[in-house]
């Protein structure tokens, strides 16, 4: 009897375990369908690392599902939105994509793309010496130093200061560290300063100064004027008099030489 008991108390464990693993499982289940239908979203993420300046390609995608209402910002749903952009920086594998890193490139060259609204992009021409001994990369900031003759004696004036290097020769990349020797920079300049600039490099030579990234916008303080000149002293000025006396009306000059002689009319 008492063997009969126990294995009735097994079987009804059983039973109870097997309904209450079935009862989880309907509600996982519910659970899961219920996260399919809208509380999942899908975001665009690299699948590579995408360097700054070229246009992104399917390759370098993939779709992440995360959990709908995650703090992301301005984010990429779907791949296709982002094939044909470009990237304005260098992105990492598995970053996030988001909407201000790209620009669209159907304008034109990937470097128009990359140009600030109403900026320019103007080429100079550079030596070792000038583009600070090959150091000189794409993401730096640089001021335009100008040397020209003026009455014999040179004159040197910093004319541009904090301009942004877009590109080094035909190299937009910004991920090397080692110097490369160039022959041409490519500069990021306003309508007036690329007027400024060109103005410079016609009257005299240009040279580029490095600056450091901590370095303030408007770090320079340009010299004092020099004081100006004492004013003369003034010269005393003698004032003469003259008495203008009035000459009778029957007065009568005579000068013999250099004697001079009034007499007057007799009646």
């Amino acid at each position: 009897m008492f063997k009969r008991r126990g294995f009735l108390l097994i079987v009804l464990s059983l039973l109870f375990a097997f309904g209450a693993a079935w009862v989880a499982r309907g509600w996982l289940q519910s659970r899961l369908a219920v996260n399919k239908a809208g509380d999942d979203m899908q975001v665009v993420a690299a699948a590579t690392e995408i360097p700054f300046g070229i246009k992104v390609e399917s390759r370098h995608l993939r779709v992440l599902t995360l959990p709908r209402g995650t703090p992301l910002g301005d984010h990429f749903a779907k791949p296709e939105e982002v094939v044909g952009l470009v990237a304005l920086q260098k992105v990492l594998p598995g970053e996030i994509l988001l909407k201000q890193q790209f620009a669209t490139g159907a304008e034109g060259s990937t470097l128009a793309a990359v140009l600030k609204p109403n900026m320019r992009a103007i080429a100079v021409r550079v030596d070792d010496v000038v583009g600070v001994a090959g150091f000189l990369l794409p993401g730096n900031h640089v001021d335009v130093v100008e040397s020209r003759l003026a009455d014999q004696r040179a004159v040197t004036t910093t004319v541009l200061r904090n301009i942004n290097v877009l590109a080094v020769d035909q190299t937009a990349a910004q991920d090397k560290d080692a110097p490369v020797v160039v022959r041409a920079v490519t500069l990021e300049v306003t309508p007036l300063q690329a007027e400024t600039l060109v103005k410079a490099r016609t009257e005299g030579q240009i040279q580029l100064t490095l600056r450091s990234p901590m370095a303030a916008a408007d770090d320079y303080a340009p010299p004092p004027p020099p004081p100006a000149p004492a004013p003369a002293p003034k010269k005393a000025v003698r004032k003469v008099r003259f008495v203008v006396r009035p000459v009778p009306q029957d007065a009568i000059t005579i000068i013999r030489g250099i004697n001079v002689q009034q007499t007057h009319s007799s009646g």
